[in-house]
């Protein structure tokens, strides 16, 4: 079973790029342009791990979203990347953020960033990847 990574981002082209990243590495990718108001869609789509934009729109819908994924029982321990250019709002919030095991990847970001933080909250991830490529 390939790694299945939830991507929500309201930029559709960084939502590309992500899925020609992540894809290329072997993932599974689901992604979406909004939050989902509804949790439970997320617990449906069961994936191994969320990145997620913090500023969606106007709002900063990304930390509500963050809140509900670790509120909601089914969803609490699911892993999350924070992948923002919000640098003043989330520099605030950081050593918050990193007693949760919340790492933030800061835009503009380079391909071996985003790997290296997918590769610190989801160990295995490269093996499981890697052998998808191979088959």
């Amino acid at each position: 079973m390939p790694v299945r990574i939830l991507v929500i981002n309201d930029d559709e082209s960084i939502l590309d790029l992500f899925r020609m990243l992540l894809e290329g590495e072997g993932y599974e990718v689901v992604a979406s342009v909004e939050t989902m108001e509804n949790i439970g869609d997320v617990e449906r789509i069961k994936p191994d791990l969320v990145i997620l934009d913090l500023k969606m729109g106007v709002q900063q819908e990304g930390w509500t979203m963050m809140q509900k994924l670790r509120m909601y029982p089914p969803t609490k321990a699911i892993p999350i990347i924070l992948c923002t250019a919000a640098l003043n709002e989330v520099r605030e919030q950081e050593s918050v953020l990193e007693d949760k095991g919340i790492p933030v990847v800061y835009k503009p970001f380079d391909v071996d960033e985003i790997l290296h933080a997918i590769h610190s909250v989801l160990p295995d991830s490269d093996k499981k990847a890697s052998s998808k490529k191979k088959a």
